[in-house]
Order: structure tokens, then C-alpha cells, then sequence
């Protein structure tokens, strides 16, 4: 090898490990939603999470909605390293424990104070995590995405469990299908991106979601009516690499969990902002029920069998009641 040849094999070599470091050092944040600060909890989160890095010191990135993968293929790239953080569905982490699960039960929770309470004092959050971080995934944070979830569809004011009937809504899972058909309707599970063209051809009527979200996502032309149901939080989660965030020092680690800190507190202080979406709703065309007590009553007696669906074992329900009343 001549000498010329040989510097020459050194500076790409050089070159490359610059690029890998400048790579590794840069924090990247797959987003789930549009970055709108007004309209996108989960983007207060990420937004807030992202400059409090960069005002320390570490290099910060956020990614739009599907530029890194799903959500699927995000949580893969997490738990091999090769994602730092992720704006997740709740039920991403399910597959490694179903703990998580307790967060989507209908009418167990009063409030968003309720959820942090049993997330941080009652001790759920670290329960969640000593389960998922062996599997390289690490709950930063649980994030509100709005007020309680409601029911939206595109056929029928629905004012009471029996309105229910006839509906095919748009479920995230099984475990949704099966809160549905107890209300009376059908489920089908339908990936978010098909949503629109599903709603639009007839193959779903509906979906369960805070009242923001035709609204983020363009929905409005074809979702008529909402029914304030109040059915659970409006919940996302933040997870990133175990890999990544074990790998840190102690004083980026430090950074990090302060960065988690300021999210949630952005994230909860952009929650009481958001008692003006119905009225924008209305505005946008959609008729809006909300159910009186009675209503209410029946749709929280027909929601009974989701605490005995066995996606959660009594005794993993009774540790969230527990939490919940720290």
C-alpha cells in the first residue's frame, strides 16, 4: 500500500468514525403527532423534552410522524438502540408486560392528578419499567394528550349505550374490540394512518379518542358526531432505548431525567388550555352530546367486563386502586 494510499484509507476511516460519533451523540425523537403546540399534547411533551436537551448541552432532534417507521418499527428500533426516544401508543409496551394495561380501564380514573399520583407516588411507573428495561425499553414518561376520551362517529348522535348498536368503531386492539361489543357495537382494528379512508369507505364509523384529535388531523369533513363520554385519560407514552439512556453519564443521565421532568410539567400545564376544544368542535361542524349522569351511569355499568376481560389479573387491578388512592 502506498503512503498516499494509506492516508487516504485513514481519512475516510476518520471520516466515518466522525459521522458515527456526530450521529450517536445526536438525540433523535420519533414524534406521533403533528408539531403543534396548541393543538398536540404529546408535541408539548417532545417539544419541551427536545430544548431542554439542547439548552444543556446535548444535541436534540425531532422526527415527523412516520419519517423513522411505525409504531411498530419504532419500538423495535428502541429496544435494539437504535432509536433514543419515541412518542408511543400505551399499548406498544404491552407486549413485554401488560401492567400498563391498567391505564386504558373505562372509569377508573377521576383525573389526570389520579393517573400521576399512581404513575409516581403510588409507584406504577417503576413497576412498569422493572419489567420493560430488561427488554430495552424504558417508559420516560406518560403523557396527556387531551381531556377524557369520547365517541366520535360519522353516522348517528350516540346519547346513551343503547345508541351504540350498529356501529363499527375503529379499534386499537382486542382488548378495545371487546369494550365496544359490551356497549353494544362492533370493532375492527384499523391502523391510524388508514383511519380517513376507513371512515370515508364505511369500513369503520368511529373511533374513541379526546376530542382534539379531528381537529389535529384533519378529520372533521367526515366525523359528525362526538358524545363526551369521558371514558379514560387521553394517554401516549414516551419510551426510549435502555441501551442509550444506561449508556449515558451520570451527568447527561441527569440532564435527561430533568428534561422528563419539565415535559411532564409542560405537558399537564397544556391540559388546562384545552377546555375550548368543543366549542371549536361545533365550530367545525360537529354535533356534540354530553351524557347526563344516568347516561354516564350506563356506560360505565356496560364497561363492567373490560375489568374481566383477563387482560389484567385482579390482583394487577386492585395494585392500580392501590395506587391510584396513595
Amino acid at each position: 500500500m502506498t503512503t498516499r494510499t494509506f492516508l487516504t484509507s485513514t481519512l475516510v476511516a476518520a471520516a466515518f468514525a466522525l459521522t458515527a460519533h456526530a450521529a450517536a451523540a445526536e438525540v433523535k425523537i420519533a414524534l406521533d403527532s403533528p408539531p403543534d403546540l396548541d393543538g398536540s399534547g404529546s408535541y408539548v411533551w417532545a417539544h419541551t423534552f427536545a430544548e431542554h436537551l439542547k439548552s444543556n448541552g446535548m444535541e436534540a432532534e425531532t422526527y415527523q410522524r412516520g419519517a423513522l417507521g411505525g409504531d411498530d418499527e419504532l419500538f423495535d428500533q428502541v429496544s435494539q438502540g437504535l432509536l433514543e426516544v419515541s412518542m408511543s401508543p400505551l399499548n406498544i409496551v404491552g407486549s413485554i408486560d401488560k401492567t400498563i394495561y391498567g391505564l386504558r380501564l373505562p372509569y377508573f380514573f377521576k383525573d389526570m392528578e389520579e393517573v400521576d399520583r399512581a404513575l409516581y407516588d403510588g409507584g406504577m411507573l417503576e413497576k412498569i419499567n422493572a419489567a420493560t428495561t430488561p427488554e430495552g425499553v424504558r417508559v420516560l414518561g406518560v403523557n396527556t394528550v387531551g381531556q377524557a376520551s369520547g365517541i366520535f362517529n360519522t353516522k348517528k348522535p350516540v346519547t346513551s349505550v343503547a345508541d351504540m348498536a350498529g356501529l363499527r368503531m375503529r379499534a386499537l386492539d382486542e382488548s378495545q374490540i371487546e369494550l365496544y361489543e359490551a356497549w353494544g357495537a362492533n370493532g375492527t382494528i384499523v391502523s391510524w394512518a388508514e383511519v380517513p379512508n376507513a371512515l370515508q369507505t364505511g369500513v369503520a364509523d368511529g373511533y374513541l379518542n379526546p376530542n382534539f384529535v379531528p381537529l389535529l388531523f384533519g378529520h372533521t369533513d367526515f366525523i359528525k358526531h362526538f358524545t363526551d363520554a369521558g371514558v379514560s385519560p387521553s394517554l401516549r407514552i414516551t419510551i426510549a432505548s435502555e441501551d442509550w439512556y444506561q449508556g449515558l453519564s451520570d451527568a447527561d443521565r441527569q440532564i435527561v431525567d430533568d428534561a422528563v421532568d419539565a415535559a411532564n410539567a409542560a405537558n399537564r400545564a397544556w391540559l388546562g388550555t384545552q377546555k375550548a376544544v368543543n366549542q371549536k368542535l361545533e365550530a367545525a361542524g360537529v354535533e356534540i352530546v354530553t351524557l347526563d349522569e344516568a347516561a354516564r351511569q350506563a356506560f360505565r355499568d356496560a364497561s363492567a367486563p373490560a375489568y374481566d376481560s383477563g387482560l389484567l389479573t385482579p390482583e394487577q387491578i386492585a395494585e392500580w386502586d392501590a395506587a391510584k388512592s396513595n
